[in-house]
């Protein structure tokens, strides 16, 4: 997770200057792309870009797997369209399969690929070219652009920017080098929804920031979690609620590795044994794997629990009685508008 870091606001007045040059940099080539002075590719068929302003989580996967599994839903072929952070793909653009490998794809790609099969997950740097390809060899029905609200060389018909708690307090409009937004404020004006993770609690403590900051854009704001349903055995073999009170070992490779303790204890009622953390998209090797089994049985704990996008890296080690989290992805009622986010997605989808 990237914050504002404490050296950052001790030289906030060394990095001020920096920080608007930055964003009036990131304002210049916006303005260069809708002058036509930089071209962008333009799709056939609806395009959805799901990103952020900062960098880091706010949620985009989770998010874009919904989008996809409605579509599918509604007997549609969607196409994702994704970076593939820290993949070495064989080529490019590259198809993502059920059969690739984490360093192929990339750990987000693969467990998206996985959990949504009929959808197509390409893999590329350069979206425009993914998109081309894409639409010759498989001629899908919609895209989405995963992390994509800066990547301006592919045009889009609606842009949805997730936003997390921070970016309306003290994050607000810091931008590189003095903060984690990648432009200023006023690329907002391009958000046709903005999305925040965080409880309906929260969510309403925030309302005022809302109101303060995001009114001015005109765009309906929705909250949404990411709640864990159970637990599967990576094998498929086994399901459960819980485990009892039986001791655990948590693993995680994410970049919000506290959230992923609450969620364990929210689901489980009691917290891991013992928590190992690993780097964001961390690229497990088998002595990892080893090394996490051997603090489990010297902690007595049987089961080993990660996220999914661990379990997509781990697998390659035929992992002993390793599980992860089923999740699902529920939606409050939204600010500036009637509507809950489904009910606001369906009543768009039709005008694009």
């Amino acid at each position: 997770m990237h914050n504002v870091t404490p050296l950052q606001r001790k030289l906030f007045p060394l990095l001020y200057l920096p920080s608007r040059l930055y964003a009036m940099a990131m304002r210049l080539r916006r303005q260069w792309y809708e002058s036509g002075a930089l071209t962008s590719y333009k799709p056939e068929r609806p395009t959805i870009s799901i990103g952020n302003i900062c960098w880091g989580g706010t949620g985009k996967t989770p998010l874009t797997e919904w989008i996809v599994q409605w579509a599918i839903n509604e007997g549609l072929t969607p196409a994702v369209l994704t970076r593939g952070y820290k993949s070495i793909p064989p080529e490019l653009p590259y198809l993502v399969h059920e059969q690739s490998t984490a360093r192929e794809a990339g750990d987000e790609p693969l467990l998206l690929a996985k959990s949504c099969p009929e959808a197509h997950v390409v893999v590329d740097p350069q979206r425009a070219r993914a998109a081309k390809w894409i639409a010759k060899h498989h001629n899908p029905d919609l895209y989405l652009l995963d992390d994509g609200f800066q990547h301006l060389g592919i045009e889009r018909h609606l842009d949805l920017v997730l936003l997390r708690p921070q970016d309306l307090t003290e994050d607000w409009n810091r931008v590189i080098p003095s903060g984690p937004w990648r432009e200023g404020e006023e690329a907002l004006t391009r958000t046709a929804a903005f999305l925040i993770k965080a409880p309906q609690d929260d969510f309403q403590a925030l309302e005022p920031f809302c109101q303060e900051f995001l009114a001015q854009y005109k765009a309906p704001v929705f909250p949404f979690t990411f709640s864990p349903k159970g637990l599967t055995r990576l094998d498929r073999s086994e399901s459960a609620r819980g485990f009892g009170d039986e001791p655990y070992l948590l693993v995680s490779g994410v970049g919000e590795h506290e959230q992923v303790q609450r969620t364990a204890e929210e689901l489980l009622g009691h917290p891991p044994i013992k928590h190992l953390r690993f780097d964001d998209h961390y690229n497990y090797q088998e002595d990892d794997w080893k090394f996490i089994r051997e603090k489990a049985d010297l902690a007595n704990a049987e089961r080993v629990l990660c996220t999914g996008k661990d379990a997509v890296k781990l697998v390659q080690f035929n992992p002993y009685n390793l599980w992860t989290f089923d999740h699902t992805l529920d939606f409050g009622p939204g600010l500036f508008t009637n509507h809950s986010f489904p009910d606001w997605w369906r009543a768009t989808w039709p005008l694009l």
